[in-house]
């Protein structure tokens, strides 16, 4: 998922960055924020050592003394829009620090671009620091320099991510992240609480749960206690997203891996009460057992429809997304149809499906009977149309409902907003076109559903 454009430190509006003009004589860094929400987090925290250590945040290239490149390189073509967005900060300013996955490969990076000042690795925040003061050396000033204690936020306001674990245990073919990003490292349960405390304080409507692998959260810490409010919480996914549930907040839980214990969470989100939404967004990737085997997924697809099954049986409304890669080497036209009845079965709510690609240290490179561009390409557009058509029939069958929706953004036209069953940038919107002028991004409005098209829906307001 790539951060749109309104949500790109360097695109985004001023306001966004929290800053406002910076006094006589304060440093400014600026900062081009790429790749997943994960990335996106790592950017949140640097701006934030950042302000707290009295440098200004420039929107633009021309009112920074120096800038940050946070990179992606997980697929090859991310890597080229890394390199692009690179070449062009040091077209724009000049100085230019790397940091990101990309960072991972310092020749990689200063072969292309050799007057890069600096290039560090994946949430290196303390190399970051030290390549950012050496250009630009800080002059703090702390009766001016204030921090909000919600910190900088690169995400409209009334949401945010919120990552608890860095890195990943399982050895997929075709990914390199664990190369990047390390193995699994949770953040404390406790720790985690307090970030989501104060993004509720300062104003967040909804909490988006992102790692690498959100169902093994804890399992390097051998799921540790540890002490909140009046007793104790483990670093486990079902104790956090319990805690998380309570402050009153949505919460989203994205990149769940299937397993068992997932059965755990499905109770939290079919009570209405608890605060976590009936959503799980689960990489699938694939559904025949021999392309599985490939990938060296940890998942088998009959039983994950049994899963499926179990799920909806405890949580009627649950809305499931996932992700799958079609032209996988060695993928045959009889895995792919499977893969189609598979979809037939499984009926997910939302779906995304990219081409296999080649990446740089993968050891799926290796596999031998790589798929054609044009059977990939062939089999993307059947796929598609195949999760088009689900999708089409399951919003269809949510016209005439009530439903609770958040707003997003407002204009002259009409007011976009998102159900529960819609993430951020990646699903789709509802849409009020109707009684909307005084509502604000934030608000959680009641609505009845009058029309669907294959992605989005449109909505009545109901006032109470």
């Amino acid at each position: 998922m790539q951060n749109p454009p309104d949500l790109r430190p360097d695109l985004a509006p001023a306001a966004r960055l929290g800053d406002g003009p910076s006094r006589p004589g304060q440093p400014s860094l600026g900062m081009v924020s790429l790749g997943c929400p994960k990335a996106l987090v790592d950017s949140e925290r640097i701006l934030t050592r950042l302000r707290a250590e009295g440098y200004a945040i420039s929107p633009d290239y021309a009112g920074a003394d120096a800038v940050i490149v946070n990179t992606c390189g997980f697929l090859d073509s991310a890597k080229a829009e890394s390199l692009e967005a690179i070449g062009e900060a040091l077209k724009e300013n000049g100085r230019v620090i790397v940091t990101g996955c990309l960072g991972a490969e310092p020749e990689y990076i200063t072969g292309t671009h050799p007057k890069v000042l600096a290039v560090t690795g994946p949430h290196q925040y303390e190399q970051v620091l030290d390549a950012v003061h050496q250009a630009v050396p800080p002059s703090p000033d702390p009766f001016v320099d204030l921090l909000p204690a919600s910190g900088v936020s690169l995400t409209p306001r009334h949401y945010s991510y919120l990552k608890i674990s860095e890195g990943c245990n399982h050895k997929c073919k075709f990914c390199i992240i664990p190369d990047m990003r390390g193995r699994l490292a949770s953040r404390p349960a406790h720790a985690v609480l307090r970030e989501a405390e104060k993004l509720v304080e300062a104003g967040v409507k909804e909490l988006l749960v992102i790692s690498q692998d959100t169902s093994a959260y804890g399992v390097d810490r051998k799921y540790s206690a540890h002490p909140w409010k009046d007793g104790e919480v483990r670093s486990h996914i079902t104790d956090l997203a319990r805690e998380l549930g309570k402050l009153g907040a949505w919460v989203r839980l994205h990149y769940v891996y299937p397993y068992p214990a997932v059965r755990e969470l499905i109770p939290l989100m079919a009570d209405p009460d608890s605060g976590i939404l009936p959503y799980l967004d689960i990489p699938f990737q694939h559904a025949h057992p021999d392309v599985l085997k490939r990938m060296a997924r940890p998942a088998a697809s009959a039983k994950t429809l049994d899963e499926i099954a179990a799920w909806r049986a405890m949580c009627p409304d649950i809305t499931i997304r996932s992700t799958f890669i079609v032209g996988y080497p060695g993928e045959t036209e009889e895995e792919f149809q499977y893969l189609l009845d598979w979809m037939d079965e499984a009926q997910l709510d939302r779906v995304g499906c990219f081409q296999y690609e080649n990446v740089e240290g993968a050891r799926s490179n290796d596999l031998p009977d790589h798929v054609p561009d044009e059977v990939k390409q062939d089999r993307w557009d059947r796929f598609m149309e195949k999760a088009q058509a689900i999708s089409e029939a399951k919003l269809q069958a949510k016209v005439g409902r009530t439903c609770q929706v958040i707003v997003d953004e407002i204009d002259e036209d009409g007011a976009t907003c998102r159900s529960w069953a819609d993430a951020p940038e990646i699903d789709g919107n509802l849409f009020i076109d109707e009684d909307f002028e005084d509502l604000k991004p934030g608000d959680l409005v009641t609505v009845e559903v009058d029309e669907a098209s294959e992605y989005d829906l449109w909505g009545k307001r109901l006032r109470s």
